[in-house]
């Protein structure tokens, strides 16, 4: 079960939401998304656990509560949606005649 968690403290990483999420069953990963400009954490992860019971268990015990600090928010992850490909240029204005 793929699990999303927001609201995270921007001090968390991988390793302590791992030790948090074991308390419900096997982590098969723990990632905390970071900012690709600054390296810093973006406050949200993503836990996958190899149970999708345990992985309810811990959704069900750990939204809304405080963790580091702040109120964190778990449910399950959904699937990223497609972005539209508009194909060609960046720019949005496409003169494809030539001269």
């Amino acid at each position: 079960m793929n699990i999303y968690i927001a609201g995270l403290s921007y001090r968390t990483n991988d390793a302590d939401l791992t030790n948090l999420f074991a308390e419900f069953g096997e982590v098969s990963s723990a990632k905390v998304i970071m900012d690709r400009e600054t390296g810093n954490s973006r406050g949200f992860a993503f836990v996958e656990m190899t149970s999708d019971e345990e992985g309810q268990k811990a959704i069900d015990e750990l939204n809304g509560v405080e963790y580091d600090q702040k109120v964190i928010s778990v449910s399950v992850a959904r699937p990223r949606a497609e972005k539209p490909s508009y194909g060609g240029s960046r720019g949005g204005y496409s003169n494809s005649r030539r001269y």
